[in-house]
């Protein structure tokens, strides 16, 4: 399956971008790094500057129909550029409008806010975004990793890197029965 990683061209939580990328690859995915421009991601660890990484598609110049799913990681700044781009809402939204899995971690959620996609949704997050998940209809819950189907799509989402083992393990695991089911 193509996993869809979208990102702000800085300000990505490194571990959340790594790790996920490489339980993907390692389950015979094939992850494809998706930004609002061309050239790198500059990503972080905490508010420190970290690697960098070659962006693949630009938004507006490829579709969630290309891909079989998507994964927005966290980091305090990285969501926050991605939901003042139309563009980025508007790729995201277009996965719960075709009924494609997503899954998000920590700080991600104000993208999917953005994208008013969590209206009537259980999901976690960092716990300093659980006002807004409630302020924009969702459900916050306190857990680990949490699945919601009450929507379009299944939804996974986690609080913070320490949970990126069960994140990954989840993820994957809902993107391969959502993949078999649509023959991706």
């Amino acid at each position: 399956m193509r996993i869809a990683f979208l990102t702000a061209p800085e300000g990505v939580e490194q571990v959340e971008l790594t790790e996920p990328w490489k339980a993907a690859v390692d389950a015979g995915h094939e992850p494809v790094l998706v930004s609002t421009r061309p050239g790198t991601v500059q990503a972080f660890h905490h508010l420190d500057k970290a690697d960098t990484f070659p962006v693949q598609e630009v938004v507006g110049e490829t579709s969630a129909d290309s891909f079989g799913g998507l994964v927005l990681p966290g980091g305090v700044a990285n969501p926050d550029f991605l939901r003042m781009d139309a563009k980025a809402v508007a790729f995201v939204r277009d996965f719960f409008d075709r009924g494609r899995p997503v899954a998000a971690i920590c700080h991600a959620s104000w993208t999917l806010i953005e994208a008013d996609v969590v209206r009537g949704r259980e999901l976690t997050s960092w716990p300093s975004l659980r006002t807004d998940v409630r302020n924009a209809g969702g459900t916050w819950v306190d857990e680990q990793v949490k699945v919601c189907d009450h929507g379009p799509n299944k939804l996974v989402t986690s609080r913070k890197p320490d949970d990126l083992k069960a994140f990954c393990e989840t993820f994957l695991d809902v993107f391969a029965a959502e993949g078999a089911s649509q023959g991706v």
